[in-house]
Order: C-alpha cells, then sequence, then structure tokens
C-alpha cells in the first residue's frame, strides 16, 4: 500500500474583521497552495479538528471548507488516511502555475548589498565540477571505506542518544574526541598541543573563516602561495584583508620574497607539507625563515594540513607548529581526506593565549559544533580502524600514483611535465606548450573526464597552464584509458 506524506498546515492567514467568511478564507488558502503547486497530489490535509485548533476557530467554518474542497475535486477522502490533495487533477492545477495575487516579483527601488560582495564572481558551474570519474580532485576511495565499521559505530552512538545529547554542547567540541585528536597529532604529526587548544569545525573552510575573524583587521596584509587554494583566498578577501601574492617554487612559499613584497604583514597562509596546487613539499630552511620572520615581526602563521597522511617516498613530514617555539602558528586540519568529505569536521589548533578570543568568535559564527560524529570518529581512532584504513589507503594510492605518473611518461612525455608526485591525492602536472588548459577541461568534461585546470588558481597573471589530477577516486584500471583520451584532447588543440 502506498504511504500518504503526512499532514501540513498550510499557511492560511484568518482575519476576523474582514467582511470574508472564515470558511470562505480557509477554502481560499487551500486552493491556492495547491494551485501554486505548494501541495501536490497525494499528501494528505490535517484534520478538521486539527486545523481548527491550530487556526483557533471553531470545528464548522474548517467543515464547510473542507466540505467544498471536496465537492470540487481539490481533495478526496481515503479509507485509512484521511483527506488527501486529489491525485486527479489537471495537470495545468498542479504545475505550480502562479496565481494572480502571486503571479510576478517586482524589484522596485533601491536593494543595496556589502560591498564585499563584489569582490566574487557570481557563481559559474564550471563543468570539470558537475560530475565524479577520473580525474575529479577532492574524490576520495569512497568503495574502499569501511562502510560496514562505521555504519555499527553509528548505530551503537544512535542507540546510546539520550537527552543530555539534545542541549548545546562545548563550544570547542568533544571532549573525548579533542583528546584523541591530540594523541595523534602529537605522534602523527609531531604538533605541540593538548585537547584545551583544539577546537572543532565545520571543515577547513570554517576554521579558515574563525581564524581570520579573531586574527586579521580589515587592511591587514596576508601572505598568499602564488599559486594558491582559491577558497582560501576568498576567505581573506572577504575578511577585508589586503593579498599579498608570494611565488612558490620548488622549496616551497618563498619567504625572500614575501618580505620584499611585505615584510610586515600581519600573516601568511601555507600549505607547506603537500602545497595546492603544486604539490611540492617546502623545505626545512624555508620553514625555519618563515618562523623567524613570523617571530620577528610578530606576525602569525595559517598552517594548512589538509593531506599530509599521504606521504609515498618517505615518513610524513614535520609540522610547522612542531617546530614554531613562539607560538605563532595557527594549524588547520580536515577529515575530508582521510574519511570522506560530506562529514565536514575539522579542526583548528589554537595558541593557549588565544583560545578565548576563539571561542568569542565561534559562538557568534555558529554557537558549536554537532557533537555526534565526534563520538563516532573517536571510536573509530581509538578501536584502531582509522590506523588500519590509513595503512591501506597509502597503499592503494601509492599503487594509483605510481601508474598515473607512468602512463603520463608513456603517452604524454612530450605534452605533460609532472611537478610534484611524492604525496597526497593530487598530481599536478604543467602543459609544455601554451595552450588553454581551460579549453581542454570543458572539453574533458563534456566526455566525463574531470581536468582540473591549473590556470585558475594563480590569482595573478598565471606562470602556467596545466592541470590537477585527481587520483584518489580513479582506479588503477581506469587510468590508462583516461591518460589517452586526455592525450586526444591536446592531439586536437
Amino acid at each position: 500500500m502506498r504511504r500518504v506524506a503526512s499532514g501540513i498546515l498550510p499557511m492560511i492567514a484568518i482575519d476576523r474583521k474582514a467582511p470574508k467568511p472564515l470558511h470562505r478564507q480557509i477554502y481560499d488558502g487551500f486552493r491556492a497552495a495547491i494551485v501554486d503547486g505548494n501541495l501536490h497530489p497525494g499528501q494528505r490535509i490535517p484534520s478538521t479538528r486539527v486545523l481548527a485548533v491550530e487556526l483557533g476557530v471553531s470545528r464548522f467554518p474548517v467543515l464547510n471548507a473542507y466540505a467544498q474542497l471536496l465537492a470540487e475535486g481539490y481533495f478526496e477522502s481515503r479509507v485509512g488516511a484521511g483527506t488527501v490533495i486529489s491525485t486527479s487533477l489537471p495537470d495545468q492545477i498542479t504545475r505550480g502555475v502562479p496565481t494572480a495575487a502571486g503571479s510576478k516579483v517586482s524589484y522596485i527601488g533601491p536593494r543595496p548589498v556589502a560591498r564585499r560582495t563584489s569582490l566574487f564572481p557570481r557563481l559559474e558551474a564550471k563543468p570539470w565540477l558537475r560530475g565524479p570519474g577520473a580525474f575529479r580532485v577532492g574524490q576520495v576511495a569512497f568503495d574502499q571505506f569501511p562502510l560496514k565499521v562505521w555504519s555499527n559505530l553509528v548505530a551503537r552512538h544512535c542507540r546510546q542518544m539520550d537527552a543530555v545529547s539534545m542541549r548545546y554542547r562545548n563550544q570547542m567540541g568533544s571532549e573525548a574526541f579533542r583528546q584523541t585528536i591530540a594523541r595523534y597529532l602529537r605522534t602523527a604529526r609531531s604538533l605541540h598541543c593538548d585537547e584545551s587548544q583544539i577546537m572543532i569545525v565545520n571543515g577547513s573552510q570554517q576554521a579558515l573563516e574563525i581564524t581570520a575573524r579573531v586574527l586579521l583587521n580589515p587592511g591587514d596584509r596576508v601572505w598568499m602561495e602564488e599559486p594558491s587554494y582559491n577558497l582560501a583566498r576568498s576567505v581573506f578577501a572577504l575578511a577585508g584583508c589586503r593579498l599579498v601574492l608570494v611565488p612558490v617554487d620548488d622549496e616551497g612559499l618563498s619567504v625572500e620574497a614575501g618580505i620584499k613584497l611585505s615584510r610586515k604583514a600581519r600573516a601568511a597562509f601555507v600549505t607547506p607539507s603537500h602545497q595546492f596546487p603544486l604539490g611540492v613539499t617546502m623545505s626545512a630552511s624555508r620553514r625555519f625563515q618563515l618562523l623567524e620572520w613570523a617571530h620577528n615581526t610578530g606576525s602569525w602563521v595559517i598552517e594548512d594540513d589538509y593531506d599530509s597522511e599521504y606521504r609515498f617516498e618517505s615518513l610524513p613530514i614535520a609540522s610547522l607548529q612542531g617546530l614554531d617555539t613562539n607560538a605563532r602558528v595557527i594549524y588547520v586540519g580536515t577529515f575530508s581526506k582521510v574519511l570522506f568529505p560530506s562529514l565536514r569536521l575539522g579542526y583548528i589548533v589554537i595558541p593557549a593565549d588565544l583560545v578565548d578570543r576563539f571561542i568569542s568568535v565561534r559562538q557568534i559564527v555558529d554557537i558549536g559544533p554537532p557533537e555526534f560524529f565526534q563520538h563516532v570518529i573517536a571510536d573509530f581512532m581509538n578501536e584502531g580502524h582509522f590506523a588500519r584504513h590509513l595503512r591501506r589507503m597509502r597503499v592503494l594510492y601509492r599503487e594509483q600514483r605510481t601508474a598515473l605518473v607512468s602512463c603520463i611518461g608513456e603517452e604524454l612525455e612530450s605534452a605533460l611535465e609532472v611537478l610534484g608526485s611524492e604525496a597526497g591525492m593530487h598530481l599536478p602536472v604543467a602543459l609544455t606548450r601554451r595552450i588553454s588548459d581551460r579549453e581542454i577541461a570543458e572539453r574533458g568534461a563534456r566526455q566525463n573526464l574531470w581536468l582540473w585546470p591549473l590556470s585558475p588558481y594563480y590569482a595573478g597573471k598565471a606562470s602556467r597552464s596545466g592541470f590537477v589530477l585527481g587520483f584518489g577516486g580513479t582506479r588503477v584500471e581506469e587510468i590508462q584509458p583516461a591518460v589517452r583520451l586526455l592525450r586526444k584532447l591536446l592531439t586536437l588543440m
């Protein structure tokens, strides 16, 4: 038997002073909702008793309105289901054609918006972002995730929910979860921290937003890697900061160039373990130069360590925060790459003397993080599932990366230069001749090949064109056909 949607109370305005009778007002409200498409065929309608209580009227006008709507065929009665919107209404009625009262929206008069919104172009549907498939950046090997283990942990915590879990909780996040993360970061990333310094956030993007609000004033200069992650640039631009584009070379961000461009910048944003998008690792000498600059100028370093767990030629590189003796580094991490992106869970490691400032801003932004999945991940980590999953993914991603580099060498050696292949889940490649990476990416998207062009990651003039090839969600057997399709696209240019 087909289930009927539960009764919805439509918006019906009752005006007791109006000359129109109450039953007619109720009738008109329902009819308009049906014609406008706000109520759909088969949708259950509240009982006359319930609606009368909600509207604060006697039951008689509601009964009269329902009788009229039933007589005209807008409603129908079903045994055991009550009253529903008729399933036999003509298409022209149920298509959602606007009524005369709401047929047009007129934008008259000034419609002011904040000037900062003009800093960003209107959202455009970039073709290479439309679907999953070969080379899509940000995809993980979803089919390799231990979903049964995860589902069991989720079910366990569902059964353990109580009234306390429904209240507002700690603005920093679950203490048990933060303790688990602190242990992991001290061991795996050589951080100096404890749980009191860790704030759980809704992904690294919110981490940057909160950090910018705490540390930066409008007009402050911020060093940005050039090229860099464009959504990170957008956060600092939205905060009113002046972006200083510091070039990246084979050793990472050039501290010397940054000092020449703006020695007294308030902060530097870096991805030192695996620079996005070029894939290079910041050298030890550059790391110490950057920390020395921050110490001498009283500036901040914002370290985005988004996929440092995946390093294939050596052990993971120690974090900048672990080298910092002056508490100048704000460390940002995320579970998007090591688990899956829809979790929207990340964390900030905050210098101890700034924790209160971060809490104050966090309270204003969204009060605090939801805790349910924090408890699930804490168990996932504490019971050893996380470490096993990481080990398996390192082996898998190494195999995929090796296959991709090998295929490019065989099929596209003269057309593409591999820029960084030692870590992470994406492989940056540069075109060896001057052709439009955007145009190739658009053509590729029409054939389900998701090439992210490299040039848009430059805020200034792009010194390179090429692609950022995500291999995390691309199976080994899919790599060679995808590379050959890329070769075909390049030969047509």
